[in-house]
């Protein structure tokens, strides 16, 4: 079969799969089994050597840039530093200190994204700290246990926070026992912006809110529209594929040369060829990619529309390798995690669901009330998590925990998706293992966010080893801003 013939095939069958009956959702995720080949089994991660301190500064300010082109007007972005995009690079070992600077006309926060670390240093205000007022600074430390691809974004307002730019990537090295020929940052989001002005649009909206999300009117992909990246031609690169969209759920997939997966939100899993891969908001994906032959391009694609969207072009550049090998991607270091004890584990069910009715905060009188201005609330709420809804009445009057842990045990999460849009599942400060669903074909693998498609039931396992209050929420943040949030405790 022709290579062009094979992608049609492979085109009309993704077709099928996601525009199909509602029968027909189960995703393929390209696994090894399908094609008669054995799981790698993963080295054993070294311990850390000569670990450092890592210092970054982060001055959250507004900083117009043109995301429309450069005779374009510009927009009103919020930003971690000068570049539209600040990133972060650490070893596994190192302690990150990082000082917030915040030169907002509102109160920040810094929340790490993926990572385990103490309860204090998790970013979320009024829950874990204080929100970091304009002109103030708040300084974060804490270890770096794990390797991987993460993120970092505030907690409060997020939809308009995030929606005009404010986040970064934190990259935690010492995963690879062979060194990649590059490694390429291939960072996903829309813009909610006027195309004549350059404005930004309501960042939030009812109807958007209510059902899958308000969407953006701009896609890009590392703050440019469809970029081409050159990569040495004909060597193995690794992509780090990060959704930081508030809203888009894509289907990545790349076309013209061999991919494969390497990790999941960070956390390494025995390459197998990527087909496709569902990436809901705050979700990473790793791969190792052949780039393609000098002269020669290979797409990143997004199947989830009528016709794949192309997100990146791979550009093969310079010569090829004299010894040319097959495809072959070497497994990173295994995720340095505790095993869920699944025999002991005590299981618990979440549901989440649409409220019954647009609920808003009233008064025993039937009033509305008036809750003043807050970033860490919205008085309407579509969105539950066993019947539950939050933020209401905002961060600083949290209701009963979703559920108390106790420290050391294994958990065993039955979550229940009975809405007909999808929610990408965060828990903050644990990594757990995403073991089955009851629609979607997945590898067994580690994650800190899960993607419940309609009507989809997903057991998750953990070690609940991290003391605190751990948020518990959607990454579709209007979701998460109207109703689909809450904690557990673990003590």
């Amino acid at each position: 079969m022709t290579l062009d013939r094979s992608l049609a095939s492979r085109h009309s069958r993704r077709r099928f799969l996601i525009g199909g009956s509602a029968a027909a959702t189960v995703l393929s995720v390209g696994g090894l089994a399908a094609r008669g080949q054995s799981p790698k089994p993963l080295p054993p991660s070294p311990d850390p050597v000569a670990p450092a301190v890592r210092r970054a500064l982060l001055t959250a300010a507004p900083r117009p840039m043109q995301l429309l082109g450069d005779d374009r007007p510009a927009s009103p972005l919020w930003t971690f530093g000068d570049e539209p995009l600040t990133v972060i690079r650490a070893r596994r070992g190192d302690t990150l200190e990082a000082r917030l600077e915040n030169r907002l006309p509102e109160h920040t926060s810094v929340h790490w994204h993926g990572i385990r670390l103490p309860n204090a240093m998790d970013g979320v205000p009024y829950m874990t700290q204080q929100p970091v007022e304009p002109g103030e600074a708040f300084d974060y430390r804490f270890a770096l246990p794990d390797t991987g691809t993460f993120f970092f974004h505030p907690h409060c307002n997020t939809v308009e926070q995030l929606g005009r730019g404010l986040a970064g990537v934190l990259i935690v090295e010492g995963d690879t026992p062979k060194r990649y020929a590059a490694d390429v940052l291939c960072l996903l989001k829309d813009w909610r912006i006027d195309e004549t002005t350059g404005e930004f649009l309501d960042f939030l909206t009812d109807s958007g809110a209510a059902k899958a999300g308000t969407f953006g009117t701009v896609r890009s992909t590392d703050f440019r529209p469809t970029p081409t990246v050159g990569i040495p031609a004909g060597r193995d690169v690794r992509v780090r594929v990060l959704n930081l969209d508030v809203t888009r759920v894509s289907q990545i997939g790349v076309e013209g040369t061999d991919a494969a997966v390497i990790a999941t939100d960070g956390n390494a899993v025995s390459p197998f060829p990527l087909v496709d891969w569902r990436l809901g908001p705050a979700m990473r994906l790793d791969l190792t990619v052949r780039a393609p032959k000098p002269g020669e391009t290979a797409r990143i694609v997004d199947y989830f529309a009528k016709d794949p969207v192309t997100l990146m072009t791979l550009a093969g550049d310079g010569p090829v390798p004299d010894a040319e090998t097959g495809f072959d991607p070497a497994p990173l270091y295994a995720p340095h995690l505790p095993e869920p004890d699944l025999r002991n584990a005590e299981v618990l069910p979440f549901t989440f669901s649409s409220t019954a009715v647009n609920r808003a905060v009233v008064a025993p009188n039937g009033d509305v009330i008036d809750l003043g201005r807050s970033l860490c609330l919205n008085p309407t709420t579509y969105w539950a998590i066993n019947k539950q809804s939050w933020p209401e009445r905002g961060h600083e009057f949290p209701p009963p925990p979703l559920a108390e842990l106790t420290r050391g045990r294994t958990y065993e999460f039955e979550l229940r998706n009975v809405t007909p849009h999808m929610h990408p599942i965060h828990l903050h400060g644990h990594t757990f293992k995403v073991l089955e669903s009851n629609k979607v074909d997945r590898p067994v693998h580690w994650a800190d966010t899960v993607l419940l498609t309609p009507k989809e039931r997903v057991r998750i396992a953990f070690v609940a080893d991290n003391p605190g209050r751990w948020m518990f929420h959607c990454h579709i943040i209007e979701h998460q801003d109207t109703g689909m949030m809450g904690y557990v405790t673990v003590t």
